[in-house]
């Protein structure tokens, strides 16, 4: 992509307003550092300002009554992605020699081996928000018929992707996503354009029954299709169009169409089921589109992030501006819609668009409609520990 980027970038500023002209489970943001009269567009995203505490041990919420070794076992799974010089590669091998499911031998390493450092946001504040996600299952099919006739879209030859960092450095890890017209970079389709236009191509995957799953699925990031006859297709997140992320269940909220308890997963597919006639124009109101990938099938989670799968019950996505990915994370915060403590150590292997803020985290609850429940009721308050080995400072 590095031709690209040189041959646009004495046009980088016009390109990103440009990007303006349309009206996070995403993955990237929208960039629009020069578009304050554009009301379509999102202010930029700051980095995050987290401070990190040392913090005894005795002092973690649920500590050291907790689950630790399923935790530190997903922690361990991540070694291989590890930089030789992470700071958290040594310790990781090492975990990898531990008992699988030895609590006592669990806790006695982490207290040897890690420091804890509690997660506070520039204000200094403790707590955030931990929402729920999950490994959407839906029934699919390889060819189009009456009943699957929703397109599930690879990545479409058109868009082209620039790395802002290949221009600016501070801009790592932000992406713009366009289609070029003629020898300009304009702002690639919305979802309501790639619903409507003819001229939309894309390579299809699969096929989906049901706008609504299609839907929620993008949000996921990732899923599976059963195919029948006992065949499943795997999909991972491929790309983006570029445009920003909107909450459905907040667009409703907005609208009057549902109150604000209302507006989980659940309700929104029974507001869906009731409301056919307004669902295209609530969907479309989500500018965001998301392209997918065909993934192997090992039997494990999906991949996140990290580039290793995910664990049910022990991974977390993060802003990896405040977290290091692959780093241990005791996470202490309450189960779905209930008081009852979920304290427990996890692994920051996954990232998100919407998942932006120092004390900010997506639990991972599995594949299927239970995990799908759960997922979907949940939007919490927690606290969070970051485990770094000793004597290396702060995380970072």
């Amino acid at each position: 992509m590095t031709h690209i980027v040189r041959a646009f970038a004495p046009f980088l500023a016009i390109l990103i307003l440009a990007g303006c002209a349309g009206p996070t489970r995403q993955v990237q943001p929208t960039i629009c550092p020069t578009c304050a009269p554009c009301a379509a567009c999102p202010a930029p995203v700051p980095a995050a300002e987290a401070k990190y505490q040392q913090t005894p041990f005795t002092a973690i919420a649920g500590w050291p009554n907790a689950p630790l070794a399923a935790g530190l076992r997903a922690f361990a799974s991540g070694c291989a992605r590890m930089a030789a010089g992470s700071a958290l590669r040594g310790t990781c091998e090492a975990a990898r020699a531990l008992p699988a499911e030895d609590e006592a031998a669990a806790l006695a390493f982490i207290e040897a081996r890690f420091q804890a450092w509690a997660v506070l946001s520039a204000d200094g504040a403790a707590e955030g928000m931990v929402t729920g996600y999950y490994e959407p299952v839906l029934a699919g099919s390889r060819t189009r018929s009456e009943r699957f006739r929703e397109p599930v879209y690879g990545i479409p030859p058109d868009l082209v992707t620039v790395e802002l960092e290949n221009v600016k450095p501070e801009l790592k890890g932000l992406r713009l996503r366009g289609r070029m017209a003629g020898n300009r970079l304009v702002p690639y389709w919305s979802r309501a354009e790639i619903e409507a236009n003819s001229d939309f191509r894309a390579p299809v995957i699969a096929w989906v029954e049901d706008p609504v799953e299609l839907f929620f699925l993008q949000i996921q990031g990732s899923g599976q299709l059963e195919l029948g006859a006992g065949e499943r297709l795997r999909l991972g997140y491929a790309d983006q169009n570029g445009h920003p992320y909107r909450s459905l269940g907040m667009i409703l909220v907005e609208r009057g169409e549902l109150t604000l308890n209302q507006a989980s997963m659940q309700g929104i597919k029974s507001w869906a089921a009731a409301n056919p006639r307004k669902l295209r124009e609530m969907l479309d109101a989500n500018p965001s589109y998301v392209f997918f990938r065909e993934m192997p099938d090992t039997g494990a989670g999906p991949v996140g992030t990290l580039g290793v799968p995910l664990t049910a019950g022990y991974s977390i996505a993060v802003d990896p501006r405040s977290v290091p990915l692959g780093a241990p994370v005791f996470l202490a915060t309450t189960w779905p819609l209930q008081v009852q403590p979920l304290q427990r150590l996890m692994a920051a292997q996954d990232t998100g668009g919407a998942i932006r803020g120092a004390v900010r985290a997506d639990f991972y609850w599995g594949s299927g409609s239970e995990a799908g429940a759960l997922a979907g009721r949940m939007r919490q308050q927690g606290r969070m520990w970051i485990l770094w080995p000793r004597n290396e400072g702060p995380p970072r």
